[in-house]
């Protein structure tokens, strides 16, 4: 590898997609698209592996993602100059696509009459038709639902637009206009991709460019394996749940991390089967990015300057069995995988915490809430369905700091849309968003705080739905003697003699005048809140983020006239330590610790094992019966009270025997 060679490439190429992703959401036309930022663009080798990917705009989940089953299903010999491929469908692209609202394209390009790179693109429809506006409802059962879904095929054809294909996808689309005016942002976007790399090939030849290209992968790969190779050898495991559409649906996510020198390897084995919601998503058999975030945002952390791209995967090893809620079989509905993938994110967090020494940091708050709204357009008098704003709650509280205000790491590169532009392109008026007072979980590096936002319907009615919405019954856990977070809330017309609280929200149906509250979950705390340096808590009361009477109460912290009475803290601080039991390493929260009595890790493990043994069409209704059956007791479940509650269940629902396994 040349090193000059190897920089000034990396320096180039990134400067290629940094401009077209720039491109993109400066000429794209949906709301989502041009302010919340829900697209990606980048570059990709011959062979389908991404050299160059940006990260100043756009989503950065996706860096490395696998593109070989876009060339499989095609074929290189089917690609020619002018060519456009597009689709959504994760089946037939073995989960390149994670859910048909992303819609992809692919334009090959060439040089010298050999295919050189491909340059790929995606943006978040706001709309792809199906049952509801913006096609996502977390209720959903299966794909057909949620929208068209098209497989890999040539939008162009040599240059010429295959109007069959385009106008199948924007008949079946609520919003044709502006979906078509994102295509053509992407479109935008990789042919100047396509130019710019032809102009390298100009300067430095089309043989240095090729091998520019292997040498930026190298280069991430090594870096990856110094970080890898600084995390303890060993095996770590750590599981979390994912509530479901109704109360009592929790969806168990297990991850298992294997350190062995400079290889890492994720397994997911004993994670629940697929799901009658639209929480599944698909990863395929290559290494995804969408599962390995947790561990790839870590190397990002410790060597910043690593390159961007598919080599950062290559040190690591991902397994989930197929059948699985994140490497689900078709026809899942997977329409709020981001929420489920947002498990797995705090999965591999977890297990983090207990392979790096002195641990990490706790959870955050779990969710990302896209509020969409279908609704009459005050100027045209059509529907419209609009991106109102995503809405994420506080991160949790980190080893040397505090978490963020407002947004949880896992989705830092999501923007809010101002106010200003929800009240002139839909009938929904913001009444609040804000920071709340007194939600930081307690630590030595305190959480970030809760949001609360209202929206009132100005229109004559509007359809509401809100995607990704989670961490309503089980809280962020905290780390090292860090308090576990706040849960999430929904109450429609607060204050006023109709008021009511309605948990998630699927499909909200509101007329004129309601106002929906929506106050997120916050992260957990990091470390001992004794610990906490009194004048951090001091600046907390000043800033309005906390009371005194948590301050004192959680903190130890007393206050006198001039300010922190530094002795009565000390006193205060020292009683408490000599009174308290022995802190955990995770604080999981009281309603997780109840279920937990009754469901321990290694039953729920051996529960999603076991159903996943069966065939696809009674894993559903059997999981529900035996986990139904036994909560019910209320008393902890053992082994045996386990596989007699399964074969009998089986046989109830099916009239036959229950197989025999050797667990």
């Amino acid at each position: 590898m040349d090193p000059v060679r190897t920089s000034v490439m990396n320096n180039r190429f990134t400067a290629i997609v940094e401009e077209a992703s720039t491109i993109l959401y400066r000429t794209a036309h949906t709301t989502f698209v041009k302010m919340v930022q829900d697209y990606q663009c980048a570059l990709a080798t011959a062979d389908g592996e991404i050299f160059a990917f940006p990260t100043l705009s756009g989503v950065n989940v996706l860096i490395g993602l696998p593109l070989h089953a876009i060339l499989e299903q095609i074929g290189k010999e089917n690609l020619e100059p002018g060519d456009v491929i597009i689709t959504n469908d994760p089946f037939a692209t073995d989960g390149l696509v994670t859910h048909i609202m992303d819609v992809n394209l692919f334009l090959p390009i060439f040089r010298d009459g050999k295919l050189l790179a491909l340059a790929w693109a995606f943006v978040h429809a706001s709309d792809v038709g199906g049952a509801v506006p913006g096609s996502i409802s977390p209720s959903f059962t299966e794909v057909f639902q949620e929208g068209i879904r098209i497989r890999p095929v040539k939008l162009y054809r040599r240059g010429e637009l295959n109007t069959d294909v385009l106008n199948l996808f924007l008949d079946n689309c609520r919003i044709p206009d502006e979906v078509w005016g994102d295509f053509k942002a992407m479109l935008s976007a990789m042919k100047n991709m396509e130019r710019r790399l032809n102009q390298l090939c100009d300067r430095y030849g089309v043989a240095d460019i090729r091998t520019g290209m292997q040498e930026v992968m190298d280069y991430a790969d090594e870096k990856a394996r110094s970080v890898i190779a600084t995390i303890p050898d060993g095996t770590y495991s750590f599981a979390d749940y994912l509530e479901g559409v109704e109360d009592g649906q929790y969806t168990y996510i297990k991850t298992t991390m294997r350190i062995a020198g400079d290889q890492a390897e994720l397994d997911f084995t004993g994670t629940d089967p697929q799901i009658a919601a639209a929480y599944n998503f698909l990863i395929g058999e290559r290494t995804h990015p969408y599962v390995t975030l947790a561990l790839t945002f870590y190397i990002l952390s410790v060597e910043p300057d690593t390159p961007k791209n598919a080599g950062l995967q290559r040190p690591i090893k991902t397994m989930a069995p197929r059948g699985t809620v994140i490497n689900a079989d078709f026809p899942a509905a997977m329409g709020s995988r981001a929420v489920s993938s947002t498990r797995v994110f705090d999965t591999i967090i977890g297990c983090l915490n207990q392979a790096i020494p002195g641990g990490l940091t706790a959870a955050g708050a779990g969710m990302a809430g896209v509020v969409v709204v279908n609704a009459r357009d005050p100027l045209t008098g059509k529907d419209r369905v609009s991106v109102i704003n995503p809405i994420c709650g506080g991160g949790g509280g980190r080893a040397s700091l505090d978490g963020l205000e407002g947004v949880d790491s896992r989705f830092g590169s999501l923007k809010s849309v101002p106010t200003e532009a929800i009240e002139v392109e839909t009938v929904m008026l913001m009444r609040a968003y804000r920071l709340l007072p007194d939600t930081q979980a307690a630590g030595r590096r305190r959480s970030g705080s809760a949001l609360v936002m209202e929206l009132e319907n100005t229109g004559l009615s509007a359809t509401m739905t809100v995607r990704g919405l989670n961490r309503f019954h089980f809280r962020p856990w905290g780390v090292k003697g860090g308090e576990a977070g706040r849960i999430g809330t929904v109450i429609i017309n607060p204050g006023k003699p109709d008021e009511r609280s309605i948990g998630k929200i699927k499909i909200l149906a509101l007329k004129r005048g309601d106002v929906v509250q929506m106050t997120t979950p916050a992260g957990a705390g990091f470390g001992d809140a004794l610990e906490r340096e009194p004048e951090r808590v001091s600046n907390d009361v000043r800033g309005g983020l906390i009371s005194r009477g948590k301050a004192e109460r959680d903190y130890g912290v007393v206050f006198g006239a001039n300010g922190i009475d530094r002795p009565a803290t000390d006193a205060r601080r020292a009683e408490r330590r000599a009174l308290r039991a022995p802190l955990p390493d995770f604080d999981f929260g009281p309603e997780r610790e109840d279920y937990d009595r009754v469901w321990p890790d290694k039953l729920r493990t051996m529960l999603a094992t076991e159903v996943l043994r069966h065939e696809p069409g009674i894993r559903q209704p059997l999981m529900a019966a035996v986990h139904s059956r036994l909560s019910e007791k209320r008393g902890a479940v053992d082994q045996q009270a386990l596989k007699s509650a399964l074969a009998e269940e089986f046989e109830r629902l099916t009239g036959k025997v229950a197989p025999t396994t050797d667990s």
